[in-house]
């Protein structure tokens, strides 16, 4: 099974981030730019929260408030759930789950590699089920 790192090997996306005092409004354009439902948000390199669509729907549309004067450090979420690149789908999938989250950073030692989405996740989990029945397919035919 595949570990957190090699899938974001695979996107070759690398990092994509904003800093605390970014505009939610900037951060959703960098979002859209990407086509990616979250940021990192990174002070002096640091990963310090996550900012996700649901925080912008939760926060900024369901409040009233505006986008272009609210900072992402008003809205990010702060408790971040982070993962080890050597972690696999499987454990990747268990965190998501139990915490209700949709992306999870991935680190090495404290370095950030990316974020991974339930998404991906998804779709490499499926690869990987196709594969091992193609496996036992062939080896059940001889």
């Amino acid at each position: 099974m595949r570990t957190a790192g090699e899938i974001l090997l695979k996107t070759a996306r690398g990092v994509v981030s904003v800093s605390p005092e970014t505009s939610v409004y900037d951060a959703l354009a960098r979002m859209a730019e990407e086509n990616i439902g979250a940021v990192a948000v990174l002070e002096r390199g640091e990963l310090v929260g996550i900012f996700s669509e649901r925080d912008y729907a939760r926060n900024i549309v369901l409040k009233g408030r505006s986008s272009t004067s609210t900072s992402v450090a008003q809205v990010m979420a702060r408790d971040v759930i982070t993962i080890n690149a050597s972690a696999s789908l499987t454990d990747c999938m268990e965190a998501m789950s139990a915490h209700k989250i949709r992306h999870l950073p991935v680190l090495e030692a404290s370095t950030l590699l990316g974020v991974l989405s339930i998404g991906e996740v998804v779709r490499h989990v499926i690869e990987e089920q196709r594969q091992l029945i193609e496996q036992l397919e062939s080896y059940i035919r001889g």
